[in-house]
């Protein structure tokens, strides 16, 4: 700590408090136009402010609610674990949910230089019970803050305020190489596919299909391990290491047991974006299915190969004419009707589907180089954001 520096706890320099218990009726955001802020709305913000891109309340809606004013720092308490360690600061006036604590300056503390301190405190060390991540009042009010000067606050404030600018620009720039090095792979793949010279098929014409199984927490009988939903993620192969095992009702078909070469389609998911997410099966070990929200699709022999399918049916032109082809409302469902009719290239020559699928392969390793390369610097710039921070509060700048 710099000498000459105070340090006090954060009650007796700042007033800590809570938002408002959320209002429950919808009508009370009908053409409303007082913000209302929410812990999710903490969550997703990046750069640290709080501004119009929240709930609104309408007149009736603020009847009885606290106003925060602009220069609040909301502190969540409780809520989705992920969220605990986000710190905002208020750049409007505006309404706060009960579950984020409010803290805001008093007049020896300048607002910003309170919240870039908060940004180095890890909820996790405040939290009684990590099983029910929640913090208390008492506990937020017991920080320990630096207190220099209010000259020197502002100082250190504006030092910060163009370095986090300067770091927010390079992680902006290496996010857009991240991206533009998928949209690359994506491009280039879908390239690999559109070839005039190929026949095409229907998938049904060449491939059969089946349900996965339906189980539940009662059933008894034989114990199998289940390829679900939450296997899929960004993968290619299935996944066999990290597969939940289930118990049946009585023992499985020898009609559900996955074998190599299967190919395994996501059928239903609340978030329709998701449906037609595809993994492979390599060599299967043991009693092995899939659930009942997923498709397996198998391809009839001498056809085409699996590896060679899985790559068109991954790429992004297929996957849209897949959830386009999706029914039902709130959860979308893909249906063999839909798999069945997908028109998909057809080579003949083994030889040709092999030479695709090494290119995309090849294409796969440079693109995941250069991943790597962008996902280190954003992890970087995020350990610079630390690094600076500590020297601020230690008097280092």
């Amino acid at each position: 700590m710099k000498e000459g520096w105070d340090v006090k706890e954060l009650g007796e320099v700042t007033i800590v408090g809570a938002g408002n218990s959320a209002p429950q009726k919808k009508e009370l955001f009908v053409n409303g136009k007082f913000p209302f802020i929410r812990t999710s709305d903490v969550g997703k913000i990046r750069k640290g402010s709080i501004n119009s891109s929240v709930d609104y309340l309408n007149t009736e809606g603020v009847k009885k609610l606290k106003l925060f004013k602009k220069g609040t720092i909301l502190f969540p308490k409780s809520g989705a674990s992920t969220f605990l360690n986000h710190r905002v600061i208020m750049d409007i006036d505006g309404y706060v949910s009960s579950h984020l604590a409010t803290i805001k300056s008093k007049e020896i503390l300048e607002d910003r230089f309170v919240w870039y301190y908060l940004r180095l405190i890890d909820a996790k060390d405040l939290m009684q019970d990590i099983a029910y991540p929640s913090l208390k009042l008492s506990d937020i009010k017991q920080i320990q803050i630096p207190l220099p000067p209010l000259q020197e606050q502002q100082h250190i404030v504006a030092i910060l305020d163009k370095t986090f600018e300067a770091i927010e620009k390079a992680k902006a720039n290496a996010e857009q190489n991240l991206k533009n090095s998928k949209e690359l792979f994506e491009n280039a793949t879908q390239l690999l596919f559109d070839d005039e010279k190929w026949e095409y098929k229907k998938l049904g014409e060449i491939a059969s299909f089946k349900n996965g199984m339906n189980f539940t927490k009662s059933s008894k009988g034989q114990s199998v391990e289940i390829v679900g939903v939450r296997n899929f993620k960004n993968k290619f192969w299935v996944p066999f290491e990290e597969l939940d095992k289930v118990v049946l009702d009585g023992e499985m078909n020898d009609t559900y047991q996955l074998k190599e070469g299967d190919i395994i389609t996501v059928r239903s998911n609340g978030n329709p974006k998701l449906i037609g997410r595809t993994l492979l099966a390599d060599k299967v070990n043991g009693k092995v299915s899939h659930s009942g929200f997923t498709i397996r699709i198998r391809l009839n022999p001498n056809t085409i190969l699996p590896i060679f399918l899985c790559n068109y049916l991954k790429t992004n032109r297929t996957r849209k004419e897949l959830v386009d082809s999706g029914n039902g409302v709130g959860i979308k469902s893909l249906n063999q009707g839909s798999l069945s009719s997908l028109k998909v290239p057809y080579p003949k020559s083994i030889k040709e589907q092999n030479l695709i699928v090494d290119q995309i392969e090849k294409l796969s390793i440079e693109v995941n180089k250069l991943d790597a390369v962008y996902q280190q610097k954003i992890v970087d710039l995020e350990e610079l954001k630390k690094s600076i921070l500590n020297k601020a509060f230690k008097g280092e700048l």
